[in-house]
Formats: C-alpha cells, sequence, structure tokens
C-alpha cells in the first residue's frame, strides 16, 4: 500500500496533469457583450478562470511562468459562447504581431480556443486569434490532422496592452456542432503561443508521449437550454472577367452564381454550389513530365477543400478528376483545325452532406455533374465545321459512413462511383477502413481492403489491400506494415493511383526526444525500410533503406539529414509503356540535407541540397533549392526561392518505335540516354494594411529540358542496348510563366471583394535554346502572355441575422 501511494504521488508530481479539468461557464442574463478586447462588462468580473496553462512544446508538461500568466473565462447566450482571455508578458514590447490574412498566423503571438460540442475526443474546431487580430479556424481531428480550409463565421478583437495582450471571442452556435441534449458538457481547451519563444502551452495538459491530441481535451459544463439554430447560409456572388491574349481579342465575361449551405439537423450539412466560378483559383505549378505517371496537382478549389476530411476516408477521391481534363482526343485530319479544342470540361453544379451523429456515425455524400463537352474543329478545304464529343455528361458520387467508437478508433465503408452518358466505361470503387487505437492510445492498427470494378468493352476488377501496425507513445516507436495490390485495380476515374500488380513490405523504428535537452529543443532519429515485388514473378521492384536525423536546436534552427540506398537492382513495368514489359534500374545512394533557419527573425532562408549515386555509367543527379525570405515590418514581406536539377545520363522512355523496313521485327521501345535540366524561380509578396485587407503577388518561372544523347533499345531481358536505326529528335524544353496580382478585402463577416491581374504563358520545343535569358524573355510579350483581369465580390447572408431583424 505505501508503495502504491508513493507511485501516485510520483506520478502527480511528475505527470500531474493526468486528471480533465472542468471549467463551468454561466449564462448572461441579457446583458450585451461588446467585442472589443476590454471585458467591461460586470458579467466578465464573476466568469470563472480557466487558468495555469503547461506547455506543450518544447518542454511538454513544464507550467507557464508566473509573469507569462494566462486566465480565459467564457460565457453564453441563447446565441453564442464568449470568450476573454488575457496573456501576461513580461516584455509586451517583444509581442510578435505580424499583419497576416485569414488563416496565416504569420509571425505572432496566436491565442485559441478549441471545442468539441460531443465531447468524443474526435473532433475539435479550433478558433484562433493573432496578436495583430488576425482570424484562423479549422477542424481537427487525430486521423487527418488540421484542416484550415474549413471558414466559420465568428468574430474577434486583440488588443496589444502595457501588461500584454487580451482576446475576445463571439462564437455563434451556428459555427459549431452539438446535441439537443437539455444539460450540455462540452470538451474544451485553450491555447497560447508565445512566438519569440516557439513556446506552445494549452490549458487541459496535452501529453506529448501519447499519439493523440484531440482526446486530451478539458470539460466545460453549465451550458443549458440552447438549442442548436437554423444553419442557413446564402453566399451570391458576382464576377466580372477580361481576358486578352494575341489570338484573342480583349473579351469581357459576366458571371453570377450562389453558394448554400443549410444545417439539415444538428449534426448533418448540406453545401452546394450552382453555377460555379473557379476563375480566381490558385494557378497549377506545372513541370516538363517525363515520367509514366500524370502530373498529380493540388486541389486548390475551396468546394473539394472545405470540410472534406470525411470524404478522404479510404483514400479513393481526388477531386481533380471533377472538371478535369477531357476523357477523349478529337482527331483530326490534315485539312483540319481546331476552333474550340476545351482543355477542361465544365462543372454543371455539386453538392455535398456530411455530418456525425452523436452515436459516433459519420455520414458524407458528395454527387457533381460536368457536362458534355464537344470539340469544334473546321475543315480548311471546304470551311465546313463539325462537332467531336470528347467528354459526355458524367456523374461523379461519393458515399461515406465512418463509425468512431471509444473515443479513438474507427471503421469507414467508402463508395465512389462514376457513370458517364453513352459509350463510355463507368467506374465503381469500394473501400473498408479501420483505424484501432488501444485504450491508452499506446498501439495502433490500421488498414484497409478496397474493390474496383470497371465496366467498359471488358470488365475489369482489382483489389488493394493494407495493414499497418504501430507503437504510438513513449520515446521509442515503431511500425510494420505491407500492401497487396492486384493487377487490376483502378480507382483512377475518380481517385488516383499509379502502381499495381505488386505486394510489399514496410517498417519503421524511431527514437524520439519528449523534452528539450541543453543543445536540441526537439530530437528525432528514424529508420525506414521498404520493398516492393512483383506480385507475378517476386522480382524487386523497388527497395529503399533509409536514415534520417531531424532536430531543432535551442535558437529554433531545423535541421535534417538524410540517407538512403537502393542496394539491389528493380524491375520497373510501368517507364516502357507497355504491359509486362520491365526495365531494370540500377543500384542507387542519396544523400541529402535540409536546413531552415529560424523564422521569427527578419531575415531567415531555406537549404536544401541532395546527391544520388547510381551505379551505371557517369549517371548522377544533383539538385539544391534556396529559399531566403525577408520580412521588413509586420505588413511587408518577401519570399525568393531558387531550384535547381541535373540529372547526368539519365535513361527513360521516349517512343516505340515500328521498324518498317523489317517487317519481321516487332515494334521496338526506344530509351535515350540524356541530360535532364531543371530551373525554377518563384517570388511571393504580402502587403497587409490590416488583417482584413491584403496585396498578394506570386510569381513563378519554370524551365526544364532533356537533351538526348543516344538512344538505347529495351531488350526482352530488361537490359538496354545501343540503337542505331531510331534518329527522330525527341528532345523536350519546357518553359512556363506565371504571375498573379491580388487584392482582397473582406468587407464585412464571411463577405469578400477580390481583384486579380492575372498572365501566363508556356511553351513546348524539341528544339533546345539554352540561352536561359532569351527564354525567358520569350515568354514576357504579348504574342506569348494571357491576360486576365478579374473583379469576383461574394456576399455572406445569415439567415438567423435576417429573421431577427424581421
Amino acid at each position: 500500500m505505501k508503495k502504491l501511494l508513493l507511485v501516485s504521488i510520483v506520478l502527480i508530481f511528475n505527470f500531474g496533469y493526468s486528471q480533465k479539468k472542468v471549467l463551468h461557464t454561466t449564462k448572461l442574463n441579457g446583458e450585451a457583450i461588446t467585442i472589443d478586447g476590454k471585458f467591461d462588462e460586470i458579467a466578465w468580473q464573476n466568469a470563472e478562470e480557466a487558468k495555469d496553462f503547461i506547455m506543450f512544446r518544447p518542454d511538454n508538461g513544464k507550467k507557464i511562468p508566473e509573469n507569462q500568466r494566462t486566465i480565459v473565462k467564457v460565457l453564453y447566450d441563447n446565441d453564442a459562447i464568449y470568450v476573454s482571455a488575457v496573456m501576461y508578458d513580461n516584455q509586451p514590447d517583444k509581442i510578435l504581431r505580424e499583419i497576416s490574412q485569414r488563416d496565416d498566423f504569420g509571425t505572432s503571438d496566436v491565442f485559441a480556443a478549441y471545442i468539441n460540442g460531443y465531447n468524443d475526443g474526435q473532433q475539435e474546431f479550433q478558433f484562433y486569434v493573432n496578436a495583430a487580430d488576425g482570424q484562423a479556424d479549422c477542424i481537427n481531428t487525430d486521423a487527418s490532422g488540421e484542416d484550415y480550409s474549413w471558414d466559420a463565421i465568428w468574430r474577434s478583437k486583440a488588443l496589444i496592452t502595457s501588461f500584454g495582450w487580451t482576446v475576445e471571442m463571439r462564437i455563434p452556435y451556428a459555427a459549431l456542432r452539438f446535441s439537443s441534449e437539455e444539460k450540455q458538457t462540452w470538451g474544451i481547451n485553450f491555447f497560447r503561443e508565445i512566438r519569440r519563444d516557439r513556446q506552445k502551452y494549452t490549458w487541459n495538459f496535452i501529453d506529448s508521449n501519447l499519439g493523440t491530441f484531440t482526446q486530451q481535451a478539458g470539460i466545460m459544463e453549465g451550458i443549458e437550454n440552447i438549442k442548436p439554430p437554423t444553419r442557413l447560409f446564402l453566399m451570391p456572388y458576382s464576377s466580372f472577367y477580361l481576358n486578352a491574349s494575341a489570338d484573342q481579342k480583349t473579351v469581357g465575361t459576366v458571371k453570377g452564381g450562389l453558394d448554400i449551405k443549410y444545417g439539415i439537423n444538428d449534426a448533418f450539412t448540406l453545401d452546394a454550389i450552382l453555377i460555379p466560378d473557379f476563375g480566381q483559383t490558385k494557378y497549377d505549378d506545372q513541370i516538363l513530365n517525363l515520367g509514366p505517371f500524370e502530373q498529380q496537382f493540388n486541389e486548390n478549389r475551396s468546394f473539394f477543400t472545405e470540410g472534406t476530411d470525411l470524404f478522404a476516408k479510404g483514400d479513393l477521391l481526388y477531386s481533380r478528376r471533377i472538371g478535369g481534363k477531357p476523357d477523349r482526343r478529337a482527331r483530326i485530319s490534315d485539312e483540319e483545325v481546331f476552333l474550340e479544342n476545351p482543355a477542361t470540361v465544365k462543372l454543371v453544379n455539386a453538392l455535398k452532406i456530411s455530418g456525425r451523429t452523436k452515436l459516433g456515425l459519420g455520414v458524407g455524400f458528395l454527387n457533381a455533374i460536368t457536362e458534355k463537352t464537344n470539340a469544334v474543329i473546321l475543315n480548311n478545304n471546304t470551311q465546313e465545321t463539325r462537332q467531336e464529343e470528347i467528354a459526355p455528361l458524367t456523374n461523379y458520387n461519393v458515399i461515406v459512413l465512418d463509425q468512431r467508437f471509444r473515443k479513438n478508433s474507427s471503421v469507414s465503408f467508402t463508395n465512389t462511383n462514376v457513370t458517364r452518358n453513352g459509350s463510355y466505361r463507368d467506374a465503381n470503387v469500394s473501400a473498408v477502413a479501420w483505424d484501432l487505437n488501444t485504450k491508452k492510445n499506446t498501439y495502433n492498427l490500421s488498414g484497409n481492403f478496397k474493390y474496383s470494378f470497371i465496366n467498359s468493352l471488358e470488365d475489369k476488377k482489382g483489389s488493394y489491400s493494407t495493414l499497418n501496425f504501430a507503437e504510438t507513445s513513449g520515446n521509442y516507436r515503431y511500425s510494420i506494415g505491407g500492401e497487396l495490390v492486384t493487377k487490376d485495380f483502378d480507382n483512377n476515374d475518380l481517385g488516383i493511383n499509379f502502381e499495381t500488380n505488386y505486394y510489399s513490405i514496410y517498417g519503421n523504428t524511431n527514437y524520439r526526444i519528449l523534452n528539450p535537452t541543453d543543445l536540441f529543443n526537439s530530437f528525432k532519429i528514424s529508420l525506414n525500410a521498404y520493398t516492393q515485388l512483383h506480385k507475378e514473378t517476386s522480382e524487386i521492384q523497388g527497395n529503399e533503406f533509409r536514415a534520417q536525423v531531424n532536430f531543432d536546436t535551442r535558437n529554433n534552427h531545423y535541421f535534417s539529414f538524410t540517407v538512403k540506398a537502393s542496394p539491389f537492382k528493380s524491375y520497373d513495368y510501368y517507364e516502357a509503356r507497355a504491359e509486362n514489359t520491365f526495365v531494370i534500374l540500377p543500384e542507387s545512394y542519396e544523400t541529402s540535407m535540409y536546413i531552415s533557419t529560424n523564422y521569427n527573425n527578419r531575415f531567415a532562408f531555406d537549404f536544401n541540397p541532395s546527391y544520388t549515386l547510381f551505379n551505371e555509367h557517369k549517371r548522377e543527379s544533383y539538385q539544391f533549392s534556396l529559399g531566403p525570405r525577408y520580412r521588413f515590418n509586420d505588413r511587408f514581406s518577401l519570399n525568393y526561392s531558387f531550384a535547381f536539377t541535373r540529372r547526368n545520363n539519365n535513361r527513360g522512355y521516349v517512343a516505340t518505335f515500328d521498324n518498317d523496313s523489317n517487317p519481321a521485327t516487332e515494334e521496338q521501345i526506344i530509351f535515350a540516354n540524356r541530360n535532364v535540366v531543371t530551373y525554377s524561380n518563384s517570388l511571393s509578396a504580402k502587403y497587409s494594411i490590416s488583417s482584413r485587407m491584403n496585396f498578394n503577388m506570386a510569381v513563378r518561372q519554370y524551365w526544364s529540358y532533356a537533351e538526348n544523347k543516344n538512344f538505347l533499345s529495351l531488350q526482352n531481358t530488361g537490359t538496354l542496348s545501343t540503337d542505331t536505326l531510331y534518329n527522330q529528335n525527341k528532345d523536350s524544353s519546357f518553359y512556363s510563366w506565371n504571375m498573379d496580382l491580388s487584392y482582397s478585402w473582406w468587407f464585412a463577416p464571411g463577405s469578400e471583394l477580390s481583384i486579380l491581374y492575372r498572365n501566363n504563358a508556356a511553351d513546348f520545343d524539341s528544339v533546345i535554346n539554352k540561352n536561359f535569358n532569351s527564354n525567358v524573355t520569350s515568354l514576357l510579350n504579348n504574342e506569348s502572355l494571357n491576360h486576365s483581369f478579374s473583379i469576383s465580390i461574394k456576399y455572406f447572408i445569415d439567415y438567423n441575422r435576417l429573421k431577427s431583424k424581421s
């Protein structure tokens, strides 16, 4: 008994935060709260305090110093909760407060409230305010992390004071999710970052020894007799576009549409877009793609990024398929030219329904329709035009069921379906996924099973399965897993997948420190091994062994050092672009490093060099990127990035050659021994008048070329031999230019005016001009550039506010 008591006392004093803190809130009795950061109302004086914050990082478990103490209070009424935070600072003149746009913290101190209306440890709504009075918000889950594409409408005010700084928030119930029970018990936590010291604190202790964040929130009690409001939001928008290029006269276009967000009940929300307009979406960073797989692009359209964590279950959705490139290419004769040849398919409308019941069942439904698309073709001899269908009317559908249990585990079912009108292929893919954690979050078992069915001229069925086991707590951690993918698995109609017909095994072991030392704020060393084998022949398709060291110094500079080895030859079944055909890849060895200096400093930089040596004659690659950044003041900053890559004696596919001089000879697959060189320059600038009014600039110049030195024939053995018959020019040179100048003004909650000037140009050539300056300047003229000027305004309408005024 004495020994047990002693152990308990030690645990209390060393880790004395295992019990969840409880905060009691009180209801306002008709007193109005003005969101000004001053807390003049009498109600604030009597509210219970949340205090005694504890460090999350870097020194996990350390109490906040008295001269930097934080005091938080919460009140509520029938429409919203109110949060006040007083953050003391012994050096208020050193509080960092860079002004930035929404969802960008900048180099600033931050305060946040984390709210879970169901207190289920699964999903938090996080509301941030920085010391420059800027807002950020996100949805956070242990499974998917933080999703900052989610935006709520709430009010806040931050003030710098003589003793530190303050924050006041009003978060309407329409921005939250909670049950309809008479007495509410919510999960809640509060967060503070002292940016100059890179120290992060929370009210309820977050033990970094455990593999969970959202389950370690505190408790808020006292909210009674509130009802989930009618969540109906309308966002009408109108846009004007002015487009011009050398091939097109200046044309003006007016567009308009409507976004709708409706709370079906306290748990489920419907989002719909009518007449979509994505004209001001960020441009794609296109590259010279010499590989066998398509380039994968980020999703920048807000409808497909906001609140879509549920649709990521099973990893079946690549939303760029919706409204992407056409299914077919139109064919023309020598006498014909294109009058219209759309590169993308127009989205007609889209809607999604998502939410989670109080029993933990998450339901997601997404539907989108794209229109029939034709190419218009002119015959120069007859002057007749014709249309050729390149994409049919198409329906995209996603259904997700995700059951959470024990606050830290889930099992989900996902189905995606693509149905095309006419004689095109249809696709149906399903997945069952599981993420199971022990009660104390020390071990995890995860995996999935996917099944695809393609309905076309020849039906195709395939499967993809994974299984992974990991220890997820403590200084020492490890994981082991495997994959099995059949040859005919195909989820590329609405998802993206490159490799099939293999099985693999992988493992990881790592050690990390949980508290700072005299030298490091954080330190982690890891060892990884991965081997992929061809499913039918058991030949090695890929192998990699990696050792990596990452650490943050006490001055908050980050360093990473990596060594990789692929010590066995591998059989690549994709590069040859032919079924059941492989090329043997040599052994390779790579070393790299990454340095990122402390962004708190006005001047900082990122540096990332690497070198790879192949077990093949004079074959090597090296690259480096350098990214200096300078913050002139709290309003104006510049970030520049330069990247250079050179691959010497790279060997890759260029053509499939039919030797007409010898009909007995089968088609020959031609590779090239080539040098591949890439330059990329990027510049971004930001000037903020306030957190709600910002100017931004983004410029990217890209040039990459592949110069073939000699041609090689792929043999049946997977080896390459010199080819003297093939003599076509297969050199490649791609260069592009993009520039965006934008202004945004959030003139009312949820309402934005945005102005964008954009120009871009791109060119591909089989003749390589190695003069860097002429390649850049050849695009910077009116003959090459496409110009676009647009003004867009969207206005947020809250049904509840309209109802209260009527």
